[in-house]
């Protein structure tokens, strides 16, 4: 049955762009997160420091037309692909980890019709989105335990809860995981969080404080038959291959996401070597007259994290080229070159996890006690790459590469949290 796209003007939610306007080339995006990176970083701290629920910071999203960016022109997107939707991420969590982390959930989210529920489902949501530049919160991963869809007359009603969330305090809409009834096979639902039985708690970790996390209950929250988006199921043959390479597509977020975080304390730390005498260097009045630092423990340290860094940068481009040419091949795709992508996928993620974990602790230790101040707040970096590693091992990760590399296994269907 084709599926008629609603009216732009009959769509809730947050006030539509001009969709005759022109959307940037894709080689404007770069600056456009550029320059919504660098008004971010000039109160990062403050912002970090206060937690406050991030409405401003996604308001600035909207402005910028991020938000829009992965869907299709002919949807009223920008049409953008994924590799540039990794390229913002990317520079974004550099400067404000917690806002680049919602974004990345974001992108990942708001493309689950695509994966899921093909492409008459998807033009439909992908339209709605557009046009009324929705946020996407809420969470899919393995881990959650399902919601429950009781069957009515017009449709599911959806109950339960679910413990965690990315930016399910400032949604304009949410996907879920949810349970079929009488099979109890997962699928994928989308959720309008304005309905009164949608009841989100604020988050209580230690890091990635404005990525408005949280749990989120359902109480008789209506769900339409059409916005039960697909299978989540992880049995072989319930999903296409190309459904498959959506856990890819998440991971490479998840990926993007440390090397950002990285790259953006790696910067923060540059910049203050080269001005600070280096917490190993004797006393002295002019550590470095006439000349830049020349520490060769501060050099070694700088030297090994910069390695790390583009080391994982490498593996990551790598798996994003190998991402793009599954997605193009769509339906055509097979199993083997789907694993082949999931594992390369897994092998950059755990990278970028490691360095990034890396490149925060160490870091922080060239500086010195300095580092600890909290006007600088620093320690944003290190907390935004903990909290978020914490809920992805990086051992699930290296057991599944492993088998692929010894046995041939192909890895699980496993999605992020």
């Amino acid at each position: 049955m084709t599926i008629a796209p609603p009216d732009p003007a009959s769509v809730s939610g947050s006030a539509g762009r001009d969709l005759s306007a022109p959307v940037p080339a894709p080689a404007g995006w770069p600056h456009i997160a550029r320059e919504l990176a660098d008004d971010l970083a000039t109160d990062a701290v403050e912002r970090e420091q206060a937690a406050k629920p991030p409405h401003d910071e996604v308001a600035r999203l909207r402005e910028s037309g991020l938000l829009t960016l992965l869907v299709p022109a002919a949807h009223g997107g920008g049409g953008a692909d994924w590799r540039t939707a990794y390229a913002v991420v990317r520079t974004v969590s550099a400067a404000d980890g917690a806002i680049g982390r919602l974004l990345g959930n974001h992108y990942f989210l708001s493309s689950t019709a695509r994966f899921f529920g093909g492409p008459q489902r998807a033009a439909r949501i992908e339209r709605a989105s557009a046009a009324g530049q929705w946020c996407w919160g809420g969470g899919i991963a393995s881990q959650e335990p399902p919601l429950m869809l009781t069957p009515t007359a017009h449709g599911y009603l959806l109950d339960g809860h679910q413990r965690y969330d990315t930016g399910v305090g400032v949604a304009d809409r949410l996907v879920v995981r949810a349970a079929v009834p009488g099979t109890g096979e997962p699928v994928a639902v989308l959720v309008d969080p304005a309905h009164p039985g949608v009841g989100a708690g604020a988050g209580d970790t230690f890091g990635q404080r404005l990525a408005a996390g949280g749990g989120v209950g359902f109480d008789g929250v209506p769900v339409a038959a059409d916005d039960v988006l697909g299978s989540l199921s992880a049995d072989d043959g319930a999903l296409s291959p190309f459904a498959g390479l959506s856990a890819p597509a998440a991971r490479l977020v998840s990926a993007h996401f440390c090397l950002g975080v990285a790259e953006g304390l790696l910067g923060e730390v540059r910049e203050h070597g080269r001005v600070v005498r280096a917490p190993w260097q004797p006393f002295s009045a002019q550590p470095w007259p006439g000349g830049p630092a020349q520490d060769p423990y501060a050099l070694t340290a700088y030297g090994e994290l910069a390695v790390a860094a583009r080391a994982a940068s490498a593996l990551a481009d790598q798996a994003v080229d190998a991402l793009i040419q599954g997605l193009d091949r769509g339906e055509a795709l097979d199993d083997e070159e789907c694993a082949e992508i999931a594992v390369l996928a897994s092998a950059a993620e755990a990278a970028a996890s490691r360095a990034a974990q890396e490149i925060t602790s160490r870091a922080l230790e060239a500086i010195g006690a300095a580092a600890a101040l909290t006007r600088h707040g620093l320690d944003r970096f290190w907390r935004d790459t903990r909290t978020h590693t914490l809920r992805e091992p990086v051992a699930h990760r290296m057991r599944e590469i492993g088998d692929y590399f010894l046995n041939g296994a192909h890895p699980p269907f496993t999605l992020p949290a």
